[in-house]
């Protein structure tokens, strides 16, 4: 098998674990462990794992110059981005989540205008009104069934949540272009961790920890390790083979993946609003990324 298939399963197991996770997140929380407790779990247990593996690397160092851009990230890339996801993830369901998570591509494409100049065709800029058009319709009308209980709100920081990480891939990218990745992604982690520890240890504390059964230990090492460590790992497979723009592409699998494994499972349902919100939220994205397009 080439090293492109490879890079391939790599990227689409990437969005089939993001995708699984949104239900599988919201059987541990808020029931056994609340929304900023398990974010300190899941970062502090990513952290420890990212520095085992920095430990047995070749060290490369970072330059003063970028420590303001490192921080920044773990700012937009881990602590804000995952309180606001975890916390709006907690408060709606799994496919409304998922399906605002697809508007990423387009808010990195109106930060890109605003923060580096890039120039916007009339097409894309129509796809960014359309693609926000659905999302402000999902986070007002998007009510959903199940285990939702303030559907508006949740709606709301999920969208924070991808402007944020949004945000992150763009301050991101020169560190990317400078250094091996895990010559600062365990700095990232690390001060992220730092910084919703305040946020997230009052809620460990209030954690029944002998109140877990298998079930529960099982999905939480899951969020722990595959949804943060694994899926890292794998996304720097794929993009050995292939471009960023191709392994970017793979995040509007992700709501497909979660409306499965959610409604197999019984946790969610389809209803009118979210079908029409996707619908516009997907073709703005399409236009967005339309072959053909310069970018």
């Amino acid at each position: 098998m080439s090293k492109y298939t490879w890079a391939l399963i790599a990227a689409t197991l990437v969005s089939i674990i993001y995708g699984v996770t949104f239900t599988i997140a919201k059987d541990v929380m808020p029931e056994h462990i609340l929304p900023y407790g398990f974010i300190a779990l899941r970062v502090g247990g990513s952290t420890l794992l990212f520095w085992l593996v920095w430990a047995m690397l070749p060290k490369q160092k970072i330059l003063s110059e970028d420590y303001w851009r490192v921080v920044a990230c773990a700012f937009f890339g881990v602590a804000f981005n995952m309180l606001t996801f975890f916390k709006g993830l907690s408060l709606t369901s799994p496919i409304s989540a998922a399906v605002l998570m697809v508007t990423t591509p387009i808010i990195v494409l109106l930060l890109s205008a605003i923060l580096i100049r890039e120039k916007l065709q009339a097409r894309k800029v129509g796809g960014i009104l359309l693609g926000l058009a659905g999302t402000v319709m999902l986070i007002y009308y998007g009510r959903s069934s199940g285990n939702a209980p303030d559907p508006f709100l949740g709606n709301f920081l999920v969208f924070v949540n991808a402007a944020s990480y949004g945000l992150y891939l763009i301050l991101v990218k020169k560190l990317m272009d400078r250094y091996h990745a895990f010559s600062f992604v365990n700095w990232i982690y690390l001060i992220g961790f730092l910084m919703v520890l305040p946020f997230g240890w009052p809620e460990l504390e209030s954690v029944n920890w002998q109140g877990f059964n298998t079930s529960v230990w099982l999905k939480t090492g899951f969020v722990v390790v595959f949804s943060t460590f694994l899926t890292y790992l794998l996304n720097l497979l794929s993009m050995k083979s292939l471009r960023p723009v191709t392994v970017a592409v793979f995040i509007y699998l992700q709501p497909l993946f979660a409306a499965i494994f959610s409604i197999g499972l019984g946790k969610d349902s389809l209803n009118l609003i979210k079908v029409a919100s996707a619908l516009m939220i997907f073709s703005g994205v399409y236009l967005v990324i339309r072959p053909g397009a310069k970018t």
